[in-house]
């Protein structure tokens, strides 16, 4: 008479001494293939060097963009000035242009004023065709 023998009973529990091993297989393989976006900026094309040149005040038009997105501005040496909404910096930007050529768009941004709000002027600024353009932080 053959003699059964009794198959030793299945652990209830989940062997964990590899875990490890695949958890680190995992972290390397989402670490080799994720693929991180580049950050972009603004195109804009700095000089090399840092050149000091004077310019008549009479060229500059100053653009400052307060921390509300309006725009107040100021032509050169005159002491006056005018507040405007930023999307009608191109139209006043293209008339002084169109008298003076060599004119700088200057623009200078409240320290308190979002970053959308330079944009803005810088996008109206571009659209207007102008060519010479300063970006500054506008000092107490």
């Amino acid at each position: 008479m053959a003699i059964l023998q009794r198959k030793e009973r299945v652990s209830d529990e989940i062997p964990t001494a590899s875990m490890a091993d695949i958890a680190f297989l995992l972290l390397v393989f989402f670490l080799t293939t994720t693929v991180f976006n580049e950050e972009k900026g603004l195109p804009i094309v700095l000089p090399e060097e840092a050149e000091t040149q004077e310019v008549s005040a009479k060229n500059i038009i100053f653009f400052l963009v307060r921390p509300d997105g309006a725009v107040t501005v100021k032509r050169g040496e005159s002491q006056e000035e005018q507040v405007i909404p930023y999307d009608q910096v191109e139209v006043l930007l293209r008339q002084e242009l169109a008298q003076n050529p060599n004119l700088i768009a200057a623009i200078k941004t409240d320290p308190a004023a979002a970053y959308r709000h330079m944009i803005n002027v810088l996008d109206e600024v571009k659209m207007a065709g102008a060519e010479r353009i300063s970006l500054q932080m506008l000092e107490e």
